[in-house]
């Protein structure tokens, strides 16, 4: 007898309406798999855009060549885990049952897997899967992988030494939250973009100033920096931005997370687990939503407004 679960399954591309709650099959874990008892997930603007596919004309090919022509391929979405080991295959020897995980279902562009919009999900031992933190929460650990491992990729491309004066617009979102404490961790003084209702956020993880993007005299506020890290990429833009990117030295650098493709491996994925064990990495959580409630999650995170990052809970 098949087992079923319940999923968010994505019935086309479109707005968040097109997911629906579904009863599907169970996935069993092959030799070198497990299978994780979904505790959280985390809706990403990654999902967002994937889902509704707002882009211009060559984007839209593109993503649909990569994830499926008219709907997605893979209809069950979401790359983000964390929950409990509950089944495995005959060669996995890395993990046992009960063992509380974490996971992002991504290697390389090329070697991704989506389905943790679901109760269950079946990933090799090998991916970027590790032990959950003991010291933080489900709905925690799936508030680390996404915005962790693209902040990490923005932070690679500096070589930020003490006292840098390093600019993060886009500072209270789920990469943004990462790259600031990153940033700090490294040594720098930053300074966060963010709106006026984040400073209180920003600054509890570090940010030496603040500038609100709404602001009038936001671009008279701007110092002359070594990075400028631009954490939201394309989807928004301003003066106060424009004006970022000429506000460093000579030998200052702006970067920005639309630039290249983002790379995800797994010796940066525990780095991560590492610091927050540590206490040197707090992942920041909006809001949370029960998995029937992916819609209004769904249509809160295109908002475009949300602080760090906003979790589903299966259970």
């Amino acid at each position: 007898m098949t087992t079923k679960m319940k999923a968010m399954v994505a019935t086309g591309y479109g707005s968040p309406e097109v997911l629906q709650l579904q009863e599907v099959n169970q996935p069993q874990p092959n030799k070198n798999e497990v299978l994780i008892k979904i505790h959280a997930t985390s809706v990403t603007a990654s999902d967002v855009l994937i889902r509704g596919l707002k882009a211009p004309l060559m984007y839209k090919l593109l993503v649909q060549l990569a994830f499926g022509f008219g709907k997605p391929r893979n209809p069950i979405l979401g790359m983000v885990v964390a929950g409990t080991i509950a089944g495995k295959g005959k060669n996995v020897t890395k993990f046992n049952l009960g063992d509380e995980v974490f996971a992002y279902c991504s290697m390389s562009p090329m070697k991704h897997r989506f389905g943790s919009y679901a109760e269950y999900i079946c990933l090799p031992q090998d991916w970027n899967i590790a032990l959950k933190p003991t010291n933080i929460s489900f709905e925690e650990a799936a508030a680390i992988p996404y915005g962790g491992l693209l902040a990490a990729h923005l932070l690679k491309k500096t070589s930020i030494k003490k006292g840098d004066k390093v600019l993060i617009y886009g500072a209270s979102g789920s990469i943004g939250t990462m790259a600031l404490q990153m940033a700090k961790n490294a040594g720098a003084a930053v300074t966060s973009v963010c709106s006026s209702k984040n400073f209180e956020l920003v600054r509890s993880l570090g940010s030496d100033k603040v500038i609100d993007y709404t602001a009038s005299n936001a671009e008279s506020q701007l110092e002359t920096y070594q990075y400028v890290i631009d954490a939201v990429g394309n989807s928004k833009s301003s003066v106060l931005k424009a004006k970022s990117k000429q506000a460093i030295n000579k030998q200052g650098r702006y970067i920005s997370i639309d630039d290249g493709t983002p790379t995800t491996p797994k010796e940066v994925f525990l780095k991560l687990k590492e610091l927050v064990e540590q206490g040197k990495l707090k992942p920041v959580i909006d809001k949370v939503y029960p998995l029937e409630e992916m819609v209004e999650a769904h249509r809160y995170v295109e908002g475009g407004h949300k602080r760090g990052n906003v979790v589903i809970v299966t259970t």
